[in-house]
């Protein structure tokens, strides 16, 4: 998608602090960051959000969420962070790109 902010950064037309790269995935650092650790992890292919993925995804969706427990690894914050997605603008999604955020350092409400 040319517009889409996500695909810009995967394409390096925008700049990004990447803690974590494969042909799949990108992860970097939020730059509005909700907690002192907030990593975003994106799929370089564009779906809109999580309902996007269809079986023929079977195995890059098992990708995105061993890449988030090695992120999180890499971060150091191994079993205690909070993963999240958001599906569609109704939900509060505001980049139309499938991401997670991978978020720690605070204590959040349960």
């Amino acid at each position: 998608m040319d517009n889409c902010i996500f695909c810009k950064i995967v394409r390096g037309e925008l700049p990004a602090d990447v803690v974590y790269e494969n042909d799949n995935l990108l992860a970097f650092r939020d730059i509005n960051p909700l907690a002192p650790t907030h990593v975003v992890v994106i799929t370089k292919k564009h779906f809109t959000f999580l309902d996007d993925l269809t079986e023929a995804e079977i195995q890059l969706a098992g990708e995105i969420l061993l890449t988030i427990k090695q992120v999180a690894h890499k971060l150091g914050v191994a079993g205690a962070y909070k993963v999240v997605t958001n599906c569609g603008e109704r939900a509060g999604q505001m980049v139309p790109h499938l991401h997670f955020h991978v978020l720690a350092g605070k204590k959040f409400a349960p």
